[in-house]
């Protein structure tokens, strides 16, 4: 690999650069590969959580799969918690020929990949929670390096339209673990190696064209223990634009989480779908295509107008809406009303939100970690929402009450964007 490769799609950079505002539009090919790791991990992520982790909780135990579910699902959240800015920070660091974040995309990879052909054959609830840690630690590692390289690449007045069809990616990648799910027809261990497949796939054009600004040994972050953990808190007095940033999109996240958590049983149990595995497929399917197209549409559009919090607040506003709708009309038809307001909503959120938040950074050269850091933002919702979700379902008023709650939720997050200040 020449020096020319190696060194970015910007030509022949001193590795200083690595640390410097993007200045010059990335290009199609490396486009094409961030988009394609997306839809791999992505694939990994809900594919399992959609649908495989519940089938393997019920074959566990039918009356216990709710509890399991939220047990797995929970423990694997609570290590992505650390992964992602843990990660990160270690991709900052790294001064690897490849550059910053390539060797940590593949050692996540590897590590996902570990897990997923586990879980297939996993013996005990025990084990189960235990690979499906490993997954997240893994997918969550190479998220948080894949995510840093849009900030370290794409200058700000691309990266409505990159966080678009990062998105898309992301959404794409749902859609392909809701159909490995599908075709395998309830074998949750056959579905559990094909997500791995789809992480190897998605993985390796990243790994080729992601022309990585390498990072020279001398701007490398100087590093003490005390500062190594103290820096994951970044003050919200210090930085108040990236603390409001933070607690709106988490606060949005827990309200898709609650949406999302339990739709198998939702359609098992209170629409009394006959086939629900395929029907989580059809309104992931919706979801899908709704939320590519305005994802694209959103993120080109925030660009154009060079505004993200109008966008961001009424694309929240319409995901809160499709929670009511899911609440107060538990049939087949309003199921899919409910998943195309969500994919309408959430395509523009994803997009521009992402664009958001890669403006409030408060370093280059900790890029990283400090959107690991935001990623917790993704990743602690998958904790908190099975605690609120299952008390919710069970004991106080079921899916009407589970979803009133989720649009609450939401619609605080959208509340908050007006604080922040540096961003239009």
């Amino acid at each position: 690999m020449t020096h020319k490769e190696t060194a970015g799609h910007q030509g022949v950079q001193p590795p200083s650069l690595a640390l410097a505002e993007p200045t010059v539009n990335v290009r199609h090919r490396w486009t094409t590969s961030i988009v394609l790791v997306n839809v791999g991990i992505n694939a990994a992520f809900f594919g399992p959580i959609q649908v495989l982790l519940g089938q393997q909780a019920a074959d566990f135990s039918e009356a216990d799969k709710e509890g399991i579910l939220a047990l797995v699902t929970g423990a694997g959240a609570a290590v992505s918690l650390v992964a992602n800015p843990l990660f990160g920070t270690f991709s900052d660091r790294t001064t690897s020929r490849f550059g910053r974040r390539v060797p940590w995309v593949f050692i996540g990879a590897l590590l996902g990949t570990i897990g997923l052909v586990g879980l297939a054959g996993a013996p005990t609830v025990a084990a189960m929670t235990l690979l499906w840690c490993l997954v997240q630690l893994g997918c969550n590692g190479a998220l948080a390096a894949t995510t840093a390289a849009i900030p370290d690449q794409v200058p700000v007045r691309q990266r409505g339209s990159i966080g678009g069809l990062a998105s898309m990616g992301t959404v794409a990648g749902i859609l392909v673990g809701a159909a490995i799910a599908a075709v395998v027809a309830g074998n949750f261990s056959l579905g559990f190696i094909i997500c791995a497949v789809a992480l190897i796939v998605g993985m390796v054009p990243y790994l080729f064209f992601s022309n990585d600004p390498v990072l020279d040994a001398k701007d490398r972050p100087a590093f003490t223990w005390p500062a190594f953990f103290t820096g994951f808190w970044i003050s919200p007095r210090r930085y108040p634009d990236f603390a409001w940033a933070w607690i709106t999109r988490f606060l949005v996240n827990v309200g898709n989480h609650l949406v999302t958590l339990y739709l198998l049983f939702f359609l098992t149990d209170a629409v009394g779908f006959e086939n629900p595995e395929f029907g989580v497929l059809i309104l992931t399917g919706i979801y899908a295509v709704l939320t590519l197209i305005t994802a694209v549409i959103g993120g080109r559009w925030t660009d154009k107008v060079g505004k993200r919090k109008p966008f961001v607040i009424v694309s929240s506003g319409i995901i809160a809406l499709a929670a009511l709708i899911l609440a107060f009309f538990p049939t087949w038809p309003g199921a899919l009303t409910g998943a195309a307001v969500l994919g309408i909503g959430y395509g523009v959120y994803l997009a521009v939100d992402f664009a958001l938040l890669t403006q409030v950074l408060p370093s280059a050269a900790n890029r990283g970690k400090d959107m690991g850091v935001i990623n917790v933002a993704n990743s602690l919702p998958q904790v908190i929402a099975p605690i609120i979700a299952w008390p919710l379902v069970t004991i106080l008023g079921g899916y009407v009450t589970l979803y009133v709650v989720a649009a609450v939720i939401g619609l605080l997050g959208a509340f908050f964007v007006v604080k922040i200040k540096g961003v239009d």
